[in-house]
């Protein structure tokens, strides 16, 4: 990729910010990060220690005061600030990337998607799952045929965190739209959706387990397919013994994968995609395994090697999206799709019913 490099004004430098986008951002050909936003003077100071050549600023007034230096915003801020600050971006002529859930309820996304479409500008969510070592390797043994016709797709993404942490992300107000149902829901929830298509109807049970804890920290959500396939979908901070990451079964065959992707860790662990060899990729021990009647026992079926994990990717196609038009990774249409089910779950729990679509 020649040229400038478009340059990114990053607002939030928390957990997203400082592990996922700027890493990802500044290894990304064709990106610099220019800009970050925070008011934490600490954070200030870790993103200038990351980035020395980046600018940190305590105020998005700041931010959008420079709207004409700046090639691209991202929104990684809580939840609550997704929507107004991605509305602030567009109409000051700015594509957005917004960090998942890009909203509160999917009449939001939408309106954000038209008014992105109106201005003509990119707007695109940040659903790096999507780039997972284990959803990319299912997609390719979907692709190939090599488990049938699917009929269940179990999900798990789970966590042994008995004690609450607090913050937003755990607080009970439903204005900061926190809990585990719109966290690691929204991943799980968007990946049966790319793999199976539109939801029909939703089911979900979503309690509170810790003590303290004000929101959903255990959630079950099933999903019914317009071509029929069942997902189950488990996401936890309270799973002592973790269950497998994915299972599928088919008319063929099934497939097992326990562990979770290693490019989060590697993330939090100060590495980058654009530095560290053998980005994405998991030790052989680790493998998912494709089989069909075999006994637990024996480890069932074959191991099938695991794609490597590629979350820069999601970055190089937005850089080739506002480049060269290339399609936008991952739209706020879809985006919205994952919404209506996520709060078709929130009824189903808290009603106590099965929500059609």
């Amino acid at each position: 990729m020649t040229g400038t490099p478009l340059r990114v004004g990053l607002v939030g430098y928390g957990l997203a910010g400082s592990v996922f986008h700027a890493p990802l951002i500044a290894a990304t050909e064709g990106l610099t990060l220019d800009t970050v936003v925070t008011s934490n003077p600490q954070r200030q100071e870790q993103a200038r220690e990351q980035f020395p050549d980046v600018r940190a600023v305590a105020a998005t007034d700041e931010l959008f005061a420079r709207a004409d230096e700046l090639d691209l915003i991202v929104v990684a801020s809580p939840n609550k600030t997704h929507v107004p600050l991605a509305t602030t971006a567009l109409k000051a002529g700015l594509p957005v990337v917004v960090d998942k859930p890009v909203a509160g309820t999917a009449a939001e996304a939408r309106d954000l998607a038209a008014l992105a479409e109106e201005r003509g500008l990119l707007l695109s969510v940040f659903q790096n799952r999507r780039w997972d070592n284990d959803f990319l390797t299912l997609r390719k043994l979907l692709a190939e045929g090599e488990l049938g016709d699917v009929w269940r797709f179990e999900s798990r993404f789970e966590r042994w965190r008995p004690k609450p942490k607090g913050g937003w992300r755990e607080s009970g107000d439903p204005a900061e739209i926190g809990g585990l149902l719109y966290d690691l829901g929204s991943h799980v929830v968007d990946q049966a959706l790319v793999l199976f298509g539109p939801a029909t109807q939703v089911y979900a049970e979503s309690v509170i387990r810790r003590a303290g804890a004000e929101t959903d920290d255990d959630t079950f959500i099933a999903i019914t397919h317009e071509n029929g396939v069942r997902s189950h979908l488990h996401v936890s901070a309270t799973a002592a013994q973790l269950g497998p990451r994915f299972r599928v079964l088919g008319s063929r065959a099934g497939y097992v994968k326990y562990g979770l992707d290693p490019q989060e860790a590697a993330l939090r662990e100060g590495g980058r995609p654009d530095t560290a060899a053998g980005w994405g990729t998991e030790d052989e021990s680790m493998w998912g395994r494709v089989g069909s009647g075999e006994s637990p026992s024996t480890g069932g079926g074959r191991p099938v090697p695991t794609l490597p994990g590629d979350y820069p990717a999601y970055y190089a196609a937005v850089a080739a999206a506002l480049r060269e038009g290339a399609p936008n990774p991952v739209t706020a249409r879809e985006a919205a799709a994952a919404l209506d089910v996520l709060e078709a779950a929130h009824r189903s729990a808290r009603d106590g019913v099965v929500v059609k679509l």
